[in-house]
C-alpha cells in the first residue's frame, strides 16, 4: 500500500503511528529478525531498515558503533536486500530503507530503486544527501513507486523548508534537534514551534525523530505530528535488557498512540 493511503487509513484508529529503527547485521542477521517479529508482535506502524555505512553522519553513538560492528560482522549488501525482502514479505507494516547515499552511488540510481522495488520497500530515507543532488532519484523513485523521505531541521530557513516540502513524498521526517541521533530530546516550546514551521511548509504527514525514547513522548506528540521515530533507545533497550525488555519497550511505544 503507498503511504498516502497507508498514513491515514492508520490514523484512523490511532491518534499518533510509531516507526522503529533497525540495523541490519547488528547485533546479527538472526537477532534483526527477533526484532522485527517484536515489532509485528507489538503492532508498530512503520520500520525503517538500516544499511549500515563506515561513516553515518547523522547517528550519535550508539548507532554509528552499531554501524561500525554490523561491517565487522560482515554485512553485505545483497544480505541486506534479503532481510529487507524477507521482511517485507513476512510483515504487515511498511519498510522504508534507510541508508547513506554511498549505497545508491555505488548501485547506480536506476538499480537502486529497481532493488528497493523488488524488495518491497515503500521507500529511502538518505540523510545526507540534500533534495538539490537527488538528480534522477526523484524521477526514479516516482516510476517505481518509491517515496524519497526528505527531512527538515530546525537549522532550516523558512524558504527551505518549503522547498524541502514541495519535493518531499510520503512523509516528511522533521529533525526534533540539532546534532545526531540518541541524546534525550526535551519536548517542549522551541520544539514545537519548529514542528508549526514544517507544518507550513508541507501537506503530507510530519514524522519526528532524533531522541524519543518512551511511551510519554509518543503520547505528548499526539495532535502535533502523525508519526513518532524511535531507533536507538530501542537499540540500547535489547543491548541492555535483551529480548524481553525490547519487547516492554515495544509495548510501551504503542501504548502511547491510544
Amino acid at each position: 500500500m503507498k503511504l498516502t493511503a497507508y498514513i491515514p487509513q492508520r490514523l484512523q484508529s490511532r491518534k499518533i503511528l510509531v516507526m522503529t529503527h533497525v540495523i541490519a547485521g547488528h547485533p546479527s542477521l538472526e537477532a534483526n529478525w527477533q526484532m522485527l517479529e517484536l515489532m509485528a508482535e507489538a503492532g508498530v506502524d512503520l520500520v525503517e531498515l538500516q544499511m549500515p555505512f563506515s561513516e553515518p553522519v547523522a547517528d550519535g553513538p550508539v548507532f554509528a558503533r552499531a554501524n561500525q560492528q554490523a561491517l565487522a560482522n560482515g554485512l553485505r549488501l545483497d544480505q541486506y536486500f534479503e532481510l529487507l525482502r524477507r521482511s517485507a514479505r513476512a510483515f504487515p507494516f511498511p519498510h522504508l530503507m534507510m541508508g547513506y547515499y554511498n549505497t545508491a552511488f555505488r548501485l547506480g540510481h536506476g538499480e537502486f530503486c529497481a532493488k528497493l522495488q523488488e524488495s518491497g520497500a515503500a521507500g529511502f530515507i538518505l540523510p545526507d544527501l540534500p533534495f538539490e543532488e537527488y538528480g534522477d532519484l526523484f524521477a526514479l523513485s516516482a516510476q517505481r513507486g518509491l517515496n524519497p523521505i526528505l527531512l527538515m531541521a530546525p537549522t532550516n530557513t523558512d524558504g527551505r523548508l518549503e522547498r524541502i516540502g514541495q519535493r518531499a513524498r510520503g512523509f516528511v521526517y522533521a529533525v526534533a534537534r540539532k546534532g545526531v541521533t540518541g541524546s534525550r530530546t526535551e519536548l517542549e516550546g522551541g520544539l514545537y514551534g519548529f514542528i508549526q514551521r514544517c507544518r507550513q511548509a508541507t501537506h503530507l504527514p510530519l514524522g519526528l525523530g532524533f531522541g524519543l525514547g518512551s511511551g510519554e513522548d509518543v503520547r505528548q506528540l499526539q495532535g502535533r505530528v502523525e508519526i513518532a521515530i524511535v531507533g536507538s533507545a530501542l537499540l540500547e533497550r535489547w543491548e541492555k535488557e535483551g529480548r524481553e525488555g525490547y519487547r516492554r519497550l515495544l509495548q510501551e511505544l504503542c501504548a502511547g498512540r491510544d
